[in-house]
């Protein structure tokens, strides 16, 4: 609250966090915007833990900054690196919570007004996004809190003579009755990393995201990822993933040195399957770390395992190939070449190789290529799913009984066995699934708005959608002969109005959208970390595809291709995709001017 004629306003000070383009400080102005402070003042530099509460002396924003990192760390703490920053006579307004009932509410800020009060104390309002929040599992859930502002006050730790002693540092009065973590702080303390699920037909395995804290030892690694692997998958990834046998235990802690892990499990069954695709699933989610497992059930010893060699003989995305460009010219599918970067012939014959409006083409088990385009009805505006499925190159398609007035890119959902492939496609703001034969059945979502956009992750087990301008996540799960999507999760971001989307990694997503202009970011797959990777686009992004980076083909990160405003563009190098990068095309008449490419994408 403003006091009038006793309260000097100090500016707003906009918190953001890292890599997003914006000056890390701005000077003050009375009843005004300040610029944006990212990082800076967390005045301890990097490391593992954060900031003690005298760090920042008394420079307000940096102590404020530091206190919504408080909270980073091993969660049994938590409560205690908090309280450390509220003032003795505030502290029991905090009630502590002990070992899984931990959770922290991670948001993202906005702008913080600080206020200057007669009592020399300082009145603090953030405005905040909530992102979710990270429990001690490691897993990012849905926000619970609805609060777009906190509000709290600030006064000196000690005063010397009626002058303020910056060593005594800051307290924080009237606290929220919650553990905050800033977005940045997420980042900066915690390894975000992925373990591994079996597939609801126990066929592949699906990445589960987790943060662990930095200040967790290295040694208790293998501890923290088998607890996380025996307490089962996110909420939102159960539908199509299927955890440990019920009742499973550790037994003890993980132990473990000179690159030897011991691992005790009370586990019921004697499924020697079941027993290896888990030896196979905790290599896989330790990622690279080195060394030979001893799985032990019930103290039974199993034979010792070395987890690199496991990894190299279970890949992770059998199928995956190495990526090559096409696009579209004429209505027709066209290699895209880029100098050393060249692509493969197109796998389809000419006479099915017209009229497409926009494409998806996979590599599946045998070598067979799956065809998806959307291509033009029988009237202007119309359009017609087709689809093909042969060793390259197609030539006979089947289309749908159907026209749409819109109609997304098509994606497959890529399958690691001879099963006939399946994907999905967005037609007048619904979500349908498709078959070899083009035949398409509404996929029933209850999203409060229509969906204007899919993308299916490499394990083709989980989708990103966009509805009503806004991100989610679901997980698929093969019913039968048919495919059923997971109740969709949403994903607060800092983008608004959001118009296309892809995956760029195994737990990151590339988006288009608006930050006040038309932009494209990387976000994680619970919306919690983002990256602008372009901010300065000038016109709505209708077309994006991406190429996933992942552990069984390695590639530069980085790699998508958009159209805007009618042009083509590709990343790593950023650069207009011409109509010379375009093979295979026909000479022009003198004086005729080519077309533009577009809706490019990857097949692999």
């Amino acid at each position: 609250m403003r006091r009038p004629a006793l309260v000097v306003a100090l500016g707003v000070v906009v918190l953001l966090g890292a890599g997003c383009g914006i000056p890390a400080a701005s000077d003050v102005r009375v009843d005004g915007k300040g610029g944006a402070a990212t990082e800076a003042g967390m005045v301890n530099g990097p490391g593992n833990e954060p900031p003690t509460r005298t760090a920042s002396g008394s420079v307000n924003e940096a102590f404020v900054r530091n206190f919504l990192s408080a909270a980073a760390g091993e969660p049994d703490r938590a409560y205690e690196r908090v309280k450390a920053y509220i003032a003795p006579e505030h502290k029991s307004r905090l009630q502590d919570k002990k070992g899984s009932e931990v959770a922290l509410n991670v948001v993202r800020l906005r702008e913080a007004v600080y206020t200057l009060n007669s009592d020399s104390t300082t009145t603090v309002k953030i405005t905040v996004q909530q992102i979710g929040v990270l429990r001690a599992n490691g897993t990012l859930a849905p926000p619970v809190a609805t609060e777009t502002e906190y509000e709290f006050g600030i006064r000196s730790a000690a005063f010397n003579g009626g002058v303020n002693d910056e060593r005594a540092g800051l307290y924080i009065l009237d606290p929220p009755n919650v553990l905050l973590l800033s977005d940045v702080a997420l980042r900066r303390y915690y390894q975000d990393e992925s373990i591994y699920f079996w597939s609801s037909d126990r066929t592949r395995l699906v990445p589960d995201q987790r943060y662990r804290p930095l200040a967790v030892p290295d040694e208790r690694r293998v501890n923290e990822v088998v607890k996380w692997l025996v307490g089962g998958p996110s909420e939102w990834l159960r539908p199509g993933v299927v955890g440990l046998p019920d009742r499973t235990e550790l037994i003890n802690n993980a132990t473990g040195g000179n690159g030897r892990w011991e691992i005790n499990l009370d586990m019921s069954g004697d499924d020697q399957n079941g027993i290896d695709q888990l030896i196979t699933q905790i290599a896989w989610s330790l990622g690279d770390l080195p060394g030979e497992l001893e799985l032990r059930i019930r103290n039974n010893s199993l034979p010792v395992q070395d987890l690199s060699e496991r990894r190299d003989s279970v890949e992770l995305y059998p199928n995956a190939e190495s990526p090559q460009r096409f696009g579209l010219y004429e209505g027709a599918i066209h290699p895209l070449d880029f100098g050393s970067e060249l692509s493969g012939a197109v796998p389809l014959a000419p006479e099915a190789n017209r009229n497409i409006v926009s494409a998806d083409l996979a590599v599946a088990k045998g070598q067979r290529i799956l065809a998806a385009m959307v291509v033009k009805g029988s009237s202007d505006g119309r359009h017609r799913l087709a689809v093909g499925a042969s060793a390259a190159p197609i030539s006979a398609l089947n289309r749908s009984t159907s026209e749409y007035s819109s109609m997304s890119r098509p994606v497959w959902l890529r399958t690691v066995d001879a099963r006939p492939g399946r994907g999905l496609v967005v037609a007048d703001g619904q979500l349908y699934r498709f078959d070899e034969s083009a035949r398409m059945y509404q996929v029933p979502l209850n999203l409060p708005a229509d969906v204007t956009a899919v993308a299916a992750a490499l394990d083709g087990q989980r989708v990103a959608l966009i509805a009503g301008g806004r991100l989610y996540v679901a997980a698929v799960n093969p019913d039968g002969g048919g495919v059923s999507v997971g109740p969709p999760r949403p994903l607060a971001t800092s983008l608004t109005s959001l118009t296309a989307v892809d995956w760029g990694s195994e737990d990151q997503l590339v988006v288009a959208g608006s930050f006040g202009q038309p932009a494209i970011y990387e976000i994680s797959v619970d919306g919690a970390l983002e990256t602008p990777l372009r901010t300065d686009l000038g016109a709505k992004v209708t077309h994006l595809t991406a190429y996933p980076t992942n552990r069984t083909i390695r590639v530069p990160s980085g790699a998508y291709m958009y159209e805007a405003n009618g042009v083509a563009y590709r990343s790593s190098p950023f650069e207009r995709i011409e109509p010379d990068s375009v093979r295979d095309i026909a000479p022009l008449p003198t004086g005729v001017r080519p077309s533009n490419p577009s809706a490019p994408f990857f097949l692999y």
